[in-house]
């Protein structure tokens, strides 16, 4: 049979399985859209699926929470991460603790930050600091961690030119 052509929802969902894990939620939306007319199969292979161990949410959310702490993200991205990957809300603090348990993510923001500082165009205006503020939010670090590590980071304090317009100085070289 040529591939991508299953006729059998339970072959294409294991298939799919080998190239990437799914939630059980995502495996449903995947099937349906490929087998639009088979519902009670869907119901079916997922149920088998889950008996042979090879869906399960708790898993998946844990494993993908991990992934997403070790590239240094914060929380509330993984969870809006776990989110789109259809997880089971009941699932997903649990895994998020579980990821996390260890983990500074101060020390992750204050790590990001001493890699972005250096290659920040100077002078440092107030769109360029929203900026920088709005790329650890994507990031999914929390607003008051973000303004007290730039706040601590004293090539980040704006002085004020003649015009009144705040600016980050450039480094004394």
């Amino acid at each position: 049979m040529p591939r991508g052509k299953e006729s059998d929802p339970f072959q294409a969902a294991l298939r799919m399985l080998s190239r990437r894990p799914y939630s059980t939620a995502e495996m449903r939306r995947a099937l349906a859209r490929k087998y639009p007319d088979s519902g009670e199969a869907i119901s079916q292979t997922l149920h088998r699926l889950r008996e042979l161990g090879f869906l399960n949410d708790a898993q998946f959310a844990e494993q993908a929470a991990r992934s997403l702490a070790r590239r240094r993200l914060g929380r509330i991205r993984t969870r809006r991460e776990l989110r789109a990957k259809l997880v089971d809300y009941r699932v997903i603090e649990p895994a998020l603790e579980r990821a996390y348990d260890g983990v500074d993510e101060r020390l992750a923001l204050e790590q990001i930050l001493d890699r972005k500082i250096p290659t920040l165009r100077r002078p440092f205006t107030r769109a360029r600091f929203a900026s920088l503020c709005q790329s650890l939010l994507r990031r999914g670090f929390r607003p008051d961690d973000i303004m007290k590590a730039v706040r601590s980071r004293p090539e980040l304090q704006p002085v004020a030119d003649d015009d009144g317009i705040v600016v980050i100085e450039d480094e004394p070289k």
